[in-house]
């Protein structure tokens, strides 16, 4: 049997939908499927829906001539990956759910449960692009704002699964109140959601943070506000994170980041202007896209794969 021939099992989980695929052991993607996550219907049954995907991508490797090694399953909210544990995620329900055990009893084969920003920095410092440096932070700004660690290769999860969680950092006491219930988070302010809020609340009309970007690029004076004060408290975040962490490479990626020059120009300007003694990161796209979680899925359970063969 040939390298070609083997594949990863891999499942991305978000609060709405799974991103799915089979991946070679190269990173290469060989199958990909969507499926809702249905929440709604509680953890059991969300459990049971991934466990059914992952086997049917199994089966469809197997009438396909290829052989399913191994099995990487990525979770939003509190994982601990060393017991394989998803603890706690309010997005999908889930409450000391069991699902690398669960999976890799279901599937028959080696299983990885990993949390899905931290499997999608992973998939950019290995695959994408981070890849040429050894310590990068990746950054997912899209509903909320989370990282990931990566240095030589394995993002850092944290004693309680918790790592990562920049959006947490405090920016701006009193200010607007984040969805953890504390006000100032990095998160309330600067996120794609939080920004939409910001400039429907001062306009009185919704509208999404690729409107205010483009409106502010058009010269709307309200859009331009807004996203100067989203531009410059994440940068105050970032700033934070390169005196924590003291990275060669930023990679952010999450909806925000497709305002490319919009977004990145600004940022680096006010990036640079935080750093005093520090070095000042590469500041870069993220080059994946959606599908990084699944990737990182499939990298989690190659090495869990390699760490058994030992």
């Amino acid at each position: 049997m040939s390298e070609r021939d083997e594949v990863v099992v891999a499942l991305d989980v978000g609060g709405t939908g799974m991103k799915c695929a089979l991946v070679r052991p190269d990173g290469s993607t060989v199958h990909t499927e969507r499926h809702a996550t249905g929440a709604q219907r509680g953890p059991e049954a969300v459990a049971g829906t991934i466990l059914d995907v992952a086997v049917g991508l199994a089966g469809k490797a197997r009438a396909d001539g290829r052989t399913p090694v191994a099995c990487g399953i990525v979770v939003p909210g509190v994982v601990d990956e060393a017991r394989g544990v998803a603890v706690w995620s309010a997005n999908v329900g889930f409450r000391d759910v069991p699902l690398r055990e669960l999976a890799g009893t279901r599937l028959g084969l080696p299983a990885a449960l990993g949390h899905d920003v931290r499997a999608g920095g992973l998939a950019e410092a290995r695959l994408g692009a981070g890849r040429e440096a050894d310590q990068v932070l990746f950054v997912a700004i899209g509903t909320g704002i989370a990282a990931a660690h990566v240095v030589g290769g394995s993002a850092a999860t944290g004693a309680h699964g918790a790592a990562g969680e920049i959006g947490h950092i405090l920016v701006r006491p009193g200010g607007p109140r984040c969805g953890c219930g504390r006000t100032g988070c990095l998160e309330a302010v600067s996120s794609a959601s939080a920004i939409g809020r910001r400039y429907a609340e001062l306009s009185g009309a919704p509208t999404t943070a690729a409107e205010v970007a483009d409106r502010a690029a058009a010269g709307d004076p309200l859009a331009v506000e807004v996203w100067r004060e989203a531009v410059e408290a994440l940068a105050d975040g970032l700033a934070t994170g390169q005196a924590l962490y003291d990275v060669s490479t930023v990679v952010l990626g999450g909806g925000l980041a497709q305002a490319g020059p919009r977004l990145f120009g600004p940022l680096r300007t006010a990036l640079r202007e935080r750093l005093t003694f520090h070095r000042e990161p590469r500041l870069v796209a993220a080059d994946l896209g959606d599908e990084a979680g699944c990737l990182g899925a499939a990298l989690l359970a190659l090495d869990t794969l390699a760490k058994e063969s030992r």
